[in-house]
């Protein structure tokens, strides 16, 4: 589900490799819109991968090209990049490629700490570092704030204290990217 945006504000942008110009996507009720016309996900999901010694999930730059390739070539319109934030690169790769990305930030990795918050990390903080990353990149589709927090966990803290977590991380978010679409995956 979409969490509803109202100020979108237009970003106009131009490839030369896609030429694929117009703005940023925005929401209208229950569907997104791209310029003047329904804009239909055709998504894949990218990842996870192994890391490198250095920590990096995407570090072979030819291969995401090459992928990323492929996926335009096979129709999809969307990445889905589940548990890793990104580096820029991925971004510009997929922007050369007329494909947009979907920004996973995990907030389901710090669920945990909603019962126990000793040594709690400063998950808001956390999530708006994420997002200054790639803010205002042409590629960036929305972010998904988290993946399919387990259903005992939501039983077990409760469907409000979830829904309170999930929109600080959305207003965290926001913080940083005001015109950023916001999902949750499930």
């Amino acid at each position: 589900m979409l969490l509803n945006n109202e100020s979108i504000s237009p970003i106009f942008l131009e490839t030369e490799s896609t030429g694929r110009k117009g703005q940023r996507p925005k929401v209208k009720g229950k569907f997104l819109w791209l310029d003047d016309k329904k804009f239909w996900v055709r998504g894949v999901s990218y990842g996870a991968f192994s890391p490198d010694s250095n920590g990096q999930e995407y570090q072979n730059r030819e291969i995401i090209q090459q992928d990323f390739a492929q996926m335009a070539a096979s129709g999809f319109n969307v990445v889905r990049i589940p548990h890793t934030m990104p580096p820029r690169f991925l971004l510009d790769i997929a922007w050369e490629h007329g494909l947009w990305v979907m920004v996973g930030l995990s907030a389901e990795q710090y669920i945990g700490y909603l019962i126990d918050k000793k040594k709690a990390p400063d998950v808001e903080g956390l999530i708006r570092a994420k997002v200054k990353t790639c803010v205002g990149h042409p590629a960036l589709l929305c972010y998904a704030l988290g993946n399919e927090i387990s259903a005992s966990i939501l039983r077990w803290l409760g469907r409000r204290r979830v829904e309170r977590y999930l929109e600080r991380l959305y207003w965290a978010v926001k913080a940083e990217d005001p015109d950023g679409i916001v999902t949750y995956v499930n």
